[in-house]
């Protein structure tokens, strides 16, 4: 069978994340600029490989340019001198019709672990202008400082300003290309 290459519709997609705040509320930010790429046999994604994710550190918003700046210094993410986030899937493996885990390795700030996200497949079809388009929900968590990102405050009252758990949220739609 033929080898297929997917990117992502950036129009038609978003990378979230969560954190807990005072752990009391929650922060929600994204990642404005990204990128995915993904190989399959055909239009099989049980067998996809090639799956590269990179996203631009220096796009993250949160909504609020103070907290935005924070997270881009050296006290998180450090962009001046890791300027993206990169995921790479290793293995794609269907639990049910509509869902799997795709595990691989997810670097962030140059420190490289294992990760499995949850990826629900929500279908194929042709859009209006001829284009196939695959779309899924990717959910998963990962512990902030397992990569590093262990800046934190505590309250006067014991509380820890960022909590360490991290959930991960993209809806992404695919292009199929030839």
């Amino acid at each position: 069978m033929a080898k297929v290459k997917w990117v992502i519709d950036p129009a038609h997609s978003e990378i979230q994340f969560k954190v807990k705040h005072l752990m009391i509320t929650t922060v929600t930010g994204y990642f404005s600029k990204f990128n995915l790429e993904v190989e399959t046999e055909g239009d099989d994604f049980e067998r996809a490989s090639d799956i590269v994710f990179t996203a631009d550190v220096d796009s993250i918003n949160t909504n609020n340019d103070q907290r935005d700046t924070h997270l881009r210094s050296a006290d998180f993410f450090d962009a001046a001198n890791y300027s993206q986030i990169r995921f790479e899937g290793r293995k794609y493996e269907k639990v049910d019709e509509d869902t799997a885990n795709l595990h691989g390795d997810l670097t962030i700030r140059g420190v490289t672990k294992p990760v499995t996200v949850e990826v629900e497949y929500g279908g194929t079809v042709v859009d209006p202008y001829g284009q196939t388009k695959a779309g899924f929900t990717v959910r998963g968590k990962i512990s902030r400082k397992d990569f590093n990102l262990t800046w934190n405050a505590v309250t006067e009252a014991g509380q820890v300003v960022v909590s360490d758990d991290v959930r991960l949220n993209a809806d992404i739609q695919l292009i199929r290309q030839g």
